[in-house]
């Protein structure tokens, strides 16, 4: 997309302040179906994981050198999730937390999806999906499947006690974090069949258009 304004609903006489920094493949692909769910437009730079460390505007941004990085007027920050959690509070409407209590819970299960489901759901993807067969070990990937088991659980149950939802009854940013999470099973669907309840809501995450369209960001859909 280039340093071009993102083609996403704008609100009559909205200011574009906001600047994201990153590729559609990697983790800014996460603020990318933030940005498209809260409707917000936003400039897009396009700077991929390995040129970021090397990149002036970067440096000047995050000092550890790694993209994503979102600027929001003099703000920057960076780490995706909590660059959700940004965005979802100050642009993104009941997509954002209703009461202190939904910032908590909005915070907690984010941090839990980054803790707890994020590093063996990575090793999943890896040793399913993006290494070459021959380089893929069907231990590391097992094992991890076999630790998801717990996390997962928790979230089915969690799910059961929300109507379907993590918190408030309704899809927030604390169920499009978790769901970037979760997307890393992709090349596992029979650990998700595992969890009906997870399966549905994520289904239900994933048909939004929000998510549509961050895959066609990525060259996806």
């Amino acid at each position: 997309m280039g340093d071009d304004l993102a083609r996403l609903p704008a609100q009559v006489g909205w200011q574009v302040s906001l600047t994201l920094y990153g590729i559609a493949k990697s983790r800014a692909s996460r603020c990318m179906w933030m940005l498209a769910e809260a409707g917000v437009p936003y400039t897009h730079v396009a700077v991929s994981p390995k040129d970021a460390a090397s990149d002036p505007r970067i440096a000047a941004l995050n000092p550890n050198g790694r993209v994503p990085v979102l600027t929001d007027g003099g703000l920057a920050l960076f780490e995706s999730f909590a660059i959700n959690l940004h965005i979802a509070k100050r642009h993104g409407g009941a997509l954002g937390p209703a009461d202190a209590d939904e910032e908590s819970l909005a915070a907690m299960w984010t941090i839990w999806a980054a803790a707890e489901v994020e590093p063996d759901a990575h090793q999943v993807l890896w040793h399913t999906l993006t290494l070459p067969p021959e380089q893929q070990d069907a231990t590391i990937r097992d094992g991890a499947i076999k630790r998801l088991h717990r996390p997962l659980g928790a979230l089915s149950a969690a799910l059961a006690k929300g109507d379907g939802w993590i918190m408030g009854g309704r899809f927030t940013v604390a169920d499009l974090n978790v769901a970037c999470a979760v997307f890393y099973l992709r090349g596992a669907p029979d650990l998700l069949a595992a969890f009906p309840a997870v399966q549905a809501w994520y289904a239900r995450c994933t048909a939004r258009e929000g998510f549509r369209e961050m895959l066609r960001l990525r060259g996806e859909a």
